[in-house]
């Protein structure tokens, strides 16, 4: 049985507990949603840390109150005990590329090592990109960069790819996500396209630890005045009966409350 519940916030719909490492995958939004998420979680109980095991742009000043750029080990395990109580939210990233603008992240193996330390509460990782994309198939031989301790693993997908062809426009990797759903490139995007990317063996949460829980987040939600094509969709999911997937937020990562609902399945 399908069920829903209005929750706006993401620390409640994600059910996110002291510890957690986080891994965001999939599709456009992960940056906003992990900045969003951390803001939620930073109430000065330890150190929330973010961070990314690909790249990312740099975030406003707003969203990234501490940043330490580093690729030494130790100076950032220096950097998290000498401020323990003094900062409560940093970003890490091993070097600034200014060919790109982007932030370098850390290894998944570095970032599984952190999250072990006293002082971190929690960290939350951007484990691939999509290039702004609605919809993305991973290339497996690169992607995602899920570090093994991750205990949340979240794909991001944007509602607004329902409908769409399936191109390279629309679909990062399209040809990738024409190999996984069987849709042919220029084919229209469905809800079971959709669904087929995000559960595939070699879709959006591969290799994702096997201790990890998975929780789909539909982005965008707002685009559409009436919930019921991301409920829809959200009950798809479920329906497929993941063994480790049991809910689906629903949400905008841009608005604030970013989550109009969770969607059950029990």
């Amino acid at each position: 049985m399908i069920s829903t519940k209005a929750i706006n916030s993401l620390r409640e719909a994600l059910d996110i507990q002291p510890k957690e490492l986080v891994s965001l995958v999939g599709a456009g939004g992960k940056t906003t949603l992990m900045f969003v998420l951390a803001r939620e979680l930073c109430n000065n109980i330890g150190l929330v840390i973010t961070t990314t095991t690909t790249k990312i742009f740099p975030p406003p000043s707003s969203d990234i109150p501490s940043l330490l750029i580093s690729p030494e080990e130790k100076e950032i395990i220096d950097f998290i005990y000498e401020n323990v109580g003094k900062v409560g939210h940093v970003t890490i990233a091993s070097e600034s590329l200014a060919d790109c603008g982007k932030l370098q992240g850390m290894s998944p193996s570095l970032v599984s090592k952190l999250i072990r330390l006293t002082p971190v509460n929690c960290i939350i990782v951007e484990a691939d990109g999509a290039s702004r994309r609605p919809l993305k198939a991973p290339n497996p031989a690169l992607e995602p960069l899920i570090p093994q301790q991750t205990s949340l693993v979240i794909p991001v997908v944007g509602i607004d790819a329902l409908g769409c062809k399936l191109s390279e426009e629309n679909v990062f990797r399209s040809a990738i996500a024409s190999k996984l759903t069987g849709l042919p490139l220029g084919g229209i995007v469905s809800p079971e396209t959709m669904v087929t990317l995000i559960l595939h063996p070699s879709g959006i949460i591969t290799g994702s630890p096997n201790q990890a829980r998975i929780i789909p987040f539909i982005n965008k939600v707002d685009l559409h005045a009436d919930l019921s094509i991301a409920r829809d969709l959200a009950s798809k999911i479920l329906d497929r009966s993941h063994p480790r997937i049991h809910r689906v937020v629903l949400g905008q990562a841009q608005l604030n409350p970013p989550v109009i609902e969770v969607v059950f399945k029990g």
